[in-house]
């Protein structure tokens, strides 16, 4: 998961643009995006538009649905469902609990549609209340449906009454810089993807391009995009280049022709066990990207 692309669950016709974007994962939307009023519109549009189109794009399907805390969880899975999302965004995730109550909740709707125990993933938004903010730690070891943990500042602004998530020179305040890098650790603890959150001024290309750059260089291994646009710069952002693949490479094949020892030298330069580590994921991404070693 390099590219997550939200797209609102109303619309077909920006349906139709999400699914050709080229996104890794486009996430169909039936939370912020969507007004109160036409949420039940939005099931049925994405419903029916997920089953037809499903098999017409190479993006795995996810479908964001309102959070535990409403009255509308249950309708959006009982109505999306039976299309057969790969996963569900859960937003406004408290902690660890709530993918477990997720879990259950799928459970019964997964059987109900005639699909296999657990095969709806869950990408859970940790930081978009206070207290989840605070409960990074409990995700891991939840659930097998987990596979990504991701991070909100739009909502989080709301929840704690702060003007504005930047500051003047558009870095990220300390209480949202927080909030990062607990998703980078949780997802480390939890063993799954660390997803960067959006970036909303989607004509900044070249602001967005170097938020995925330190977002990559930090340890996100993907971003969410809220514009078409940004899908190509976040691709390529997150896909490891040739350089860093043979590199990488070389320090597991030195390793391996050593018995893997506790440092191996290469070029004049020691590599130790976490060296080794970090390149074997660099390479397991690189094989999700679909490059070859």
């Amino acid at each position: 998961m390099r590219s997550l692309l939200f797209v609102p669950g109303d619309s077909e016709k920006k349906l139709e643009k999400a699914f050709g974007a080229g996104a890794d994962v486009v996430i169909v939307d039936l939370e912020d995006s969507i007004a109160p009023q036409n949420k039940a519109l939005a099931r049925d549009i994405a419903a029916r538009f997920i089953t037809k189109h499903r098999h017409q794009t190479r993006s795995a399907i996810y479908v964001r649905i309102n959070d535990l805390s409403t009255d509308l969880t249950d309708d959006d899975l009982a109505a999306l469902v039976p299309a057969k999302p790969l996963g569900i965004m859960l937003p406004k995730s408290n902690s660890g609990q709530d993918v477990q109550h997720l879990s259950a909740k799928l459970r019964v709707h997964e059987a109900e549609s005639g699909l296999p125990d657990g095969v709806i993933k869950i990408l859970p938004i940790i930081t978009e209340t206070a207290a989840g903010g605070l409960t990074a730690a409990t995700y891991a070891k939840t659930s097998a449906r987990l596979v990504g943990i991701t991070w909100g500042a739009e909502d989080l602004s709301a929840a704690i009454g702060a003007r504005t998530a930047r500051d003047e020179n558009g870095r990220y305040t300390d209480v949202f810089r927080f909030a990062r890098t607990m998703t980078i650790l949780a997802a480390a603890a939890a063993e799954v993807a660390a997803i960067d959150t959006v970036f909303p001024s989607f004509r900044d290309l070249a602001g967005f391009e170097a938020e995925c750059a330190e977002a990559e260089r930090d340890g996100f291994t993907g971003k969410m995009a809220i514009h078409p646009s940004q899908v190509p710069v976040i691709n390529a952002a997150f896909t490891p280049s040739t350089e860093a693949v043979k590199h990488s490479l070389a320090i597991v094949q030195a390793f391996e022709a050593a018995g893997n020892p506790g440092v191996v030298g290469i070029g004049g330069k020691m590599y130790d066990r976490p060296h080794l580590k970090l390149a074997e994921r660099l390479l397991a991404r690189a094989r999700a990207a679909g490059i070859s070693a």
